[in-house]
Formats: C-alpha cells, sequence, structure tokens
C-alpha cells in the first residue's frame, strides 16, 4: 500500500506540470502569431517597379506600382512583374512563417 501512495502522488504531479507547460506552449503559439501579423515582408521586381508587402501570416499588406511600369500597350509584362514580387514575397512570408511556428507544427 505504501508504494501505491508513492506512484499515486507522482502522477498528480506529473499531471500538473504537463498542464503548465501546456499554458506556457499556449502563451508562446500566441505570441508567435501576433509577431507573425506584425511582421512585414518585402519584394520587389523590375528593378522597384513593381514592390509587394506581405505581413508574417502570408496576407498582402501593400503593393506599389512605379507609374513608369503603366504601358496599356504592355498590361502583361505589368503582370508578370506584379506576379513575380508576389511570388517573392510570399516565399519570404512562408519562410518567417516556418520560423516562427514550426515548433508548434505538431499541435496545429
Amino acid at each position: 500500500m505504501g508504494n501505491f501512495g508513492k506512484f499515486g502522488g507522482g502522477g498528480m504531479g506529473n499531471m500538473q506540470q504537463m498542464m503548465k507547460q501546456a499554458k506556457l506552449m499556449q502563451e508562446n503559439m500566441k505570441k508567435a502569431q501576433e509577431e507573425l501579423e506584425n511582421t512585414e515582408v518585402e519584394a520587389s521586381s523590375g528593378g522597384g517597379i513593381v514592390t509587394v508587402k506581405l505581413n508574417g501570416k502570408k496576407k498582402l499588406t501593400e503593393i506599389k506600382i512605379n507609374p513608369q511600369a503603366v504601358d496599356p500597350d504592355d498590361v502583361e509584362m505589368l503582370e508578370d512583374l506584379i506576379t513575380a514580387a508576389f511570388n517573392e514575397a510570399y516565399d519570404k512570408a512562408d519562410e518567417l512563417y516556418a520560423e516562427k511556428m514550426g515548433m508548434f507544427s505538431g499541435l496545429l
């Protein structure tokens, strides 16, 4: 009977420790998500003709187009520049997201 009491008490201690760790991990995950929301990545194409900004959660926050890029006879080039800038910014945001949230990937 003495051994049973020993193991029973240890089990409760482990449960409390696990709950503390879970709460800490939840707080860390929330902090990482807030950092992602408030961090921006930027990419440009065409030597800066098109610039795109995304937040760390991969949401487009800003796009700037140099007026010189607006050629009604060559809209396709502008579309290509926007696509290239967006894809580069998305890759940067994806890397940032993996860096901040990677430790939580098994839990999501």
